[in-house]
């Protein structure tokens, strides 16, 4: 194993190898996991920071126990309205989307 990490210089080549070039379906399947992943972690910290359970959060919205623990962990694709009830309402913070 060692011998085939010579050719790895850096992080992202080491995200080519294992999930595929930029732009291939592997590598976009693999990043939009990861930023899945990230907004669940951003919502757990501020959930947290609130000092809220996952079920207080998901009473104030509307929804269930498990919504809120399935997005925290990165498994479950939400709409951008849901993320927007989730923060503003649930969470009584403000959004910013911005695109680069």
């Amino acid at each position: 194993m060692q011998a085939e990490n010579k050719n790895i210089k850096n992080f992202a080549d080491h995200l080519d190898k294992r999930y595929g070039e930029t732009g291939t379906e592997s590598r976009i399947n693999f990043e939009i996991k990861a930023k899945s992943f990230a907004i669940g972690e951003l919502i757990k910290e501020e959930r947290k920071l609130a000092n809220l359970t996952q079920e207080q959060l998901a009473d104030k919205i509307g929804a269930k126990k498990s919504f809120i623990s399935r997005i925290e962990n990165g498994h479950s694709d939400i709409q951008l309205s849901t993320l927007y009830k989730l923060i503003e309402f649930g969470l009584g913070r403000k959004i910013n989307l911005t695109i680069q």
